[in-house]
């Protein structure tokens, strides 16, 4: 027997690569969202074959990534209209109100053209 067939890698625990279908389930999102974050690199992977696979270790670091902290002191009244939004920075920042522009069609009064 070739010493190399006697090699095995049943000594060694190998981690256990999921899918992105897998991750996507866990998290409850679409499976599209899952790839789209790695493609974006905003997500950790490994990829193996040209596919995208994920440890239970990269599934924990994406929870902590995408983990939304309270504030912390700041109580929400009834009346406040306006609450202000809050950055990734943690910074509070007022929110702006739109308003829409008037079509343009009634901004020109052209006169109608006869025939």
């Amino acid at each position: 027997m070739n010493s190399h067939s006697r090699h095995s890698v049943t000594g060694v625990t190998l981690p256990h690569l999921f899918r992105p279908a897998e991750i996507a389930e866990a998290l409850g999102c679409s499976e599209w969202w899952v790839k789209e974050q790695a493609r974006q690199r905003r997500i950790p992977f490994t990829r193996a074959g040209g596919a995208y696979r994920f440890t239970a270790e990269h599934l924990v670091e994406i929870i902590a990534i995408f983990e939304e902290r309270p504030i912390g002191g700041t109580s929400r009244s009834a009346g406040h209209d306006e609450p202000a939004r809050t950055q990734r920075s943690g910074k509070a920042v007022p929110a702006v109100r739109l308003r829409a522009r008037a079509p343009r069609r009634s901004q020109s009064q052209r006169p109608a053209v006869g025939l």
